[in-house]
Formats: structure tokens, C-alpha cells, sequence
């Protein structure tokens, strides 16, 4: 048996209230002591049942823990779907807007649960710095609404065994001794002797946060962020996608194994620590094939000046690689996009978070407000109108009723052209337009220019190129989608998101085969990734693997995405009666949400008229799929009629 947590016995004085429940199967205690150890090593006080002492009441402990408790982490697993305590523990977190779930083993959530996106920490139980465990630390710390955990509670996280654990232990010693900044600039063997023409792709991998409070998480990982942000406009410069360079930072041992990972010639790092109105930085450029270092600066400075640090990163990372910033606003005291009010940097950091954490409609709805609070202190502050945008766009296409979604459309596109006018050279409020104007408006005319200028100003930003490729596939344009999305897939190698672009690119352009090998590679590197099984089916489909096809369907697990998947198999295999009562049940689930749907089906069907009345419907409905239907392969059979000809118009298509 493992033992137990840390904080199972306090030392001295009243213990800190228990704000994390966790509630897991008896079977799965090996993974609930796993669980416990992240989030006590976070610094959050975490109550579960091995902590109950002899004599003391079991349901007593449990119900008044679970009552004082602020998160409840339920852990799915076989075992603890079939536990009516599990299940009435979770309810209780779902009713009170307290539910963080994961699963341990791979586990769907039970019925009543589905709605609620879980965390799969199936394959990372035992690291801590895993991704999907510092996304569940991150979900936990939201819902702590700003309350630090006890500082009693809070221990620094074990030594790393790279390089890096050097700037955690020794930079700031060397700054407070010596009062300057510059550590060192290492000169390795033929450094000097790099051509102008050297490669320049870089990783930029997530700043430590060292202020021994997990809840600033949110700001070393934002400025993380917005350091990646400004290099990827460097033009001379390949940024590593965000998802990938977290991903193989936790996966590999050493920085030559991570660069090796990622592909990439350099590694920059760094940690973070926020104490009052003062920031520590500290960053290292290291060359991933020797794992020497090339340039590490630190900073100690009020965090007022935190705009200037990083204007100072970006620049000596560019000069340390002979590659000068160029573009308006690099020698400019804020970053093109930025703000210079630190409490509205704070509150966007704060949304930022939230918004990426992806938990739920509550998380979401707070992030938009982070960033209106952003706007309210800066009203110039571009960045934060930008992801105003992307909240609202979501917000719509997700939660919304047909009124306040198109509100909420109409909203995201002054967001984001307000972003656009304060700031012309910021690539993200550009394809933050063209986001709104092709998934909110349905305006794919409107799209084309936003989202080729986001290209240009960031061609080495793999999100702006996914969203740029995803958006030229729509119009068709498969030689330009599949440049630009593997070009991404370059920058973001272990990113499962950019092969289901990849594979949704070759699926629009007929090569099927070259799309299931994209959703495998897509599965391979998350198994539970949205939404990938029943692209991978409608791929089979085509390419008449009816077989491999349904067996794609039968483990996808939203309905809206494989019945009608199934349903053209059924009618293809000639039972008809199946077939109508798959699409009638997906009828009766999802109404007047779903008619693009219906007319993948009615067109693969045949029925030509009932496909066009359905597109109609979803048009007039503002249904997101339309601007799907140029591109889409299930809608070949429409093609060429007067319907679907005056619709594509309409749209923007032609």
C-alpha cells in the first residue's frame, strides 16, 4: 500500500480548512494517493478519506468535508462509474458548480456526467508536471476564485533533472549578491562561427512559476505566452507550438532530448517568481544539440516593468541568434497588442487561464469577464479585445440560443475589429476576425482577408497557421491548406489538434487514405481528443472501409457527431428501417441544432431535395457547420444544383 500524503498529520497550531475533496473508488486508491500528492504539492489542502482517524464517523467526516470543500475532484474509472457513493459525491459537486472530473483508466464519465469535459490522467499518474496534471491544478486553482492556498500547505516541487533546476536554485542568489543582470553568455565551440542562414526554430517552453503559490500559475504560464507571442514575429524565426513544447518539456529527460522531440535548434527556459509590486525573471537560451547554453539574463524589477522585460527577452534571444527584430513596435515599450496598465495585463492573464483550461460554460463565461475587466482599465489594450473576441465567438457557438448567439457574433466581430484598428501589425487580433467573421457570421467572404494578414504577420505562429489552413481548406484551396497545415504540424510535432487539421484538409480534398493516417496519428497522441473518432469514421466512410467505419462510429462519443455517420452506413448496407430510426433518434435529441447534419445524411442518402431544405434551415439557423458545406465531402451530391449553388453565394463561398 502507498503512503500517504504529506499533510495527513499538521504540525503545530489548527490545520488549514480542507479546500479540495477528492472522491474515488477504494479499488483506486493507488490513484487517488497520486491525485493527492499534485495537489498537495500545488499547495491546496486536499481532503479524502485516508485521512479520517479511529473513532471518528466516516459519513459524518465525508459529508462535512464535502460541504466545506470549494472543489470536488471525482475520479472516474470502472470501478467508481458502478459506486453509488462516487456518484452521489459527484452530483453533489456538479449541483453547486464545484465538479473537477478526470479519468483514471480511460473511462468515459457515466450517464449525467457526459456534458462536463473531463481531464484524462490515465497515462500521467505518477508526473506531477505533466500536462494533464497541471491542466487539473490549473481547473482546481479556477475555482478557488483568487484564494491562495495555505502557505503552511505549500511545498516547492522536487529538483528537475535538467539543466533548468540551475536558474530555479542559483539565479536569483547570483542577482541578490551581485546587484546586476547578466549571468553568463556562454561561448561553445563554433558558436561564433554560426552562418547568417543558421536555422532559428526555436522552442519556447513554460517559465517555472517559483512564487510558492500555485495560483500565479496563471502568470508565469501568460507570459510564457506572450513571450512566444512576440518571437513568432520574427520573421527569421520557427516558434514550437505551445501544446508540443509542453507536452515533450515534460516527457523528455534533457533539453537535447526535448529539442530532438520537438525538432527544433533551440530551447528557451526560464521561471518566474511574483511577490507584491516586485517580479524575478530568469531565462536561458540553450542550444538543443549540444545542450550548452548560448545567453541567460535575469531580472529583478517592480512589475511595472514587466513589459519591458519581456521587450528585453525577445530582443536578446534575437540578437544572441543574430536574427534583428524587425516589424513595428519591437523597440516600442509595449508589445505590439499590449498594454502598459499592469493591473489590466493581471486580469487578461487571469481570463487567459481560464479560457485555455477549457472546463466549462462557468469557466468560460468568467474568462470573458476577465478580459471586459482588462478592456475597462485599457481601453487601447488590443490583446484583450482579441481574446474578448475568441471568448464571445465560443460562448456563441457553444452555449448560446439562437438570439443571444447572435449577440454574442455580432459582439466578438467589433472585438475583434476594434483589436485590428488598435493594433495593425497584431496578427492575433487578425485571425481573431476572421475567426468571428467565418465561425460566428457565417461570412467567408469577410474571412479571407483577416485571417491571409494574420499569416503574414506571424508565418511562424502554428496556432495562426492551423486556423489559416483549417480556413483555406473551407474554401477549397487544398494545395494552400495542406502547405500551411504541415508547416504547423512542423512548429507543433506532438500537438494532437494540428493532425485532426491535417486529416480534416486531406479529407476535403478526396485523399482519404492520407486522412485516417492523420486521425490515427491524432488518437495515437490523445485517445480521447473530441470529436477525432467519427472524423476518422466519415474518412473510412468514403474510402469504403464500411467495416473500420462503424467501428470508428461505435467509439465516438458524442451522438450528434456519429449517428449520422451511422445512419449512412445502415442505409448503405440497405436497411433502411435502422437507418431512419438513427436519424430520427438524432432528430428527437438534438432538433433544430443539428440540420447540417441532417443534410450530410439526406445527401448521402440521395434525397437531394430534403439535404438543400436542410442546409437552408441551417443557414437561416446560423448553424456553425455552413462553413463547412463548400469543402465537405458528404455534400459532393449537391454540388452543381441551383440550391446549394445560391447558398454557397450567399455564404461567401463563390
Amino acid at each position: 500500500m502507498p503512503s500517504p500524503p504529506a499533510n495527513e498529520a499538521q504540525s503545530g497550531g489548527a490545520a488549514p480548512p480542507h479546500t479540495v475533496f477528492v472522491s474515488y473508488s477504494h479499488t483506486d486508491r493507488k490513484a487517488a494517493v497520486a491525485v493527492v500528492r499534485v495537489l498537495e504539492e500545488a499547495g491546496f489542502q486536499v481532503w479524502w478519506d485516508g485521512l479520517i482517524e479511529g473513532g471518528q464517523r466516516f459519513s459524518h467526516a465525508t459529508e462535512t468535508a464535502l460541504q466545506q470543500a470549494r472543489v470536488v475532484v471525482v475520479l472516474w474509472s470502472k470501478s467508481s462509474t458502478a459506486s453509488h457513493w462516487v456518484h452521489d459525491e459527484a452530483t453533489r459537486g456538479r449541483e453547486t458548480g464545484r465538479l473537477v472530473p478526470l479519468s483514471i483508466d480511460g473511462s468515459q464519465p457515466p450517464l449525467g456526467f457526459g456534458q462536463f469535459q473531463f481531464i484524462d490522467v490515465s497515462q500521467v499518474l505518477g508526473k506531477s508536471r505533466s500536462e494533464p496534471m497541471q491542466k487539473l491544478v490549473r481547473a482546481v486553482a479556477a475555482l478557488h476564485d483568487g484564494a491562495a492556498p495555505s502557505p503552511a500547505a505549500a511545498r516547492p516541487a522536487g529538483p528537475s533533472r535538467t539543466r533548468r533546476n540551475l536558474l530555479a536554485a542559483g539565479v536569483f542568489a547570483l542577482v541578490a549578491a551581485g546587484g546586476g543582470t547578466l549571468l553568463w553568455r556562454a561561448r561553445e565551440p563554433g558558436a561564433s562561427q554560426r552562418g547568417a542562414n543558421a536555422s532559428r526554430r526555436i522552442a519556447v517552453l513554460p517559465f517555472a512559476n517559483l512564487s510558492n503559490d500555485p495560483e500565479q500559475r496563471y502568470f508565469s504560464d501568460g507570459l510564457t505566452s506572450e513571450i512566444r507571442t512576440q518571437l513568432s514575429r520574427n520573421q527569421l524565426l520557427q516558434i514550437a507550438g505551445q501544446t508540443s513544447s509542453e507536452q515533450a518539456g515534460e516527457a523528455q529527460e534533457n533539453d537535447r532530448a526535448i529539442a530532438s522531440a520537438l525538432g527544433v535548434d533551440f530551447l528557451l527556459t526560464g521561471n518566474v517568481q511574483k511577490q507584491g509590486e516586485r517580479v524575478k525573471i530568469a531565462a536561458e537560451l540553450t542550444d538543443g544539440s549540444t545542450g550548452l547554453s548560448r545567453w541567460a539574463e535575469s531580472w529583478e524589477r517592480p512589475l511595472a516593468d514587466i513589459f519591458a522585460v519581456q521587450l528585453e527577452i525577445g530582443g536578446a534571444v534575437a540578437a544572441a541568434l543574430s536574427a534583428a527584430i524587425e516589424g513595428p513596435g519591437a523597440s516600442s515599450q509595449t508589445l505590439v497588442g499590449g498594454t502598459a496598465n499592469v493591473a489590466a495585463f493581471d486580469a487578461y492573464l487571469h481570463g487567459r487561464a481560464l479560457y485555455e483550461a477549457g472546463i466549462d460554460e462557468e469557466s468560460d463565461r468568467r474568462a470573458l469577464a476577465y478580459f471586459e475587466q482588462a478592456i475597462a482599465l485599457d481601453a487601447r489594450y488590443a490583446g484583450a479585445h482579441a481574446a474578448r473576441a475568441r471568448a464571445l465567438a465560443l460562448i456563441g457557438n457553444l452555449y448560446a440560443e439562437h438570439d443571444e448567439r447572435v449577440r454574442a457574433y455580432d459582439a466578438a466581430e467589433a472585438a475583434a475589429r476594434t483589436a485590428t484598428a488598435l493594433a495593425p501589425d497584431f496578427a492575433e487580433a487578425f485571425s481573431a476576425l476572421g475567426f468571428a467573421m467565418a465561425t460566428g457570421k457565417l461570412d467567408m467572404r469577410g474571412a479571407r482577408e483577416p485571417f491571409k494578414r494574420s499569416h503574414e504577420l506571424a508565418p511562424g505562429d502554428a496556432d495562426v497557421l492551423a486556423r489559416y489552413a483549417t480556413f483555406q481548406s473551407n474554401l477549397r484551396d487544398h494545395a494552400r491548406a495542406t502547405e500551411v497545415i504541415q508547416r504547423a504540424a512542423t512548429l507543433d510535432p506532438i500537438n494532437p489538434r494540428v493532425f485532426r487539421s491535417l486529416g480534416d484538409i486531406r479529407h476535403n480534398a478526396g485523399d482519404h487514405a492520407a486522412a485516417i493516417v492523420a486521425y490515427r496519428k491524432a488518437i495515437e497522441l490523445n485517445p480521447t481528443l473530441a470529436g477525432v473518432r467519427a472524423s476518422m469514421g466519415f474518412a473510412q466512410l468514403m474510402a469504403g472501409a464500411d467495416d473500420d467505419a462503424r467501428a470508428s462510429f461505435s467509439k465516438e462519443r458524442s451522438a450528434v457527431r456519429s449517428k449520422p455517420g451511422l445512419a449512412i452506413l445502415e442505409m448503405r448496407a440497405g436497411d433502411r428501417k435502422a437507418a431512419e430510426a438513427t436519424l430520427a433518434a438524432l432528430v428527437a435529441e438534438y432538433g433544430d441544432k443539428s440540420h447540417y447534419q441532417y443534410a450530410q445524411v439526406y445527401a448521402q442518402w440521395g434525397d437531394i431535395a430534403k439535404a438543400l431544405a436542410s442546409l437552408q434551415a441551417a443557414w437561416d439557423l446560423r448553424d456553425g457547420g455552413i462553413m463547412q458545406m463548400y469543402a465537405d465531402p458528404m455534400l459532393e451530391p449537391l454540388r452543381g444544383t441551383d440550391g446549394y449553388n445560391a447558398l454557397a453565394k450567399a455564404v461567401g463561398f463563390i
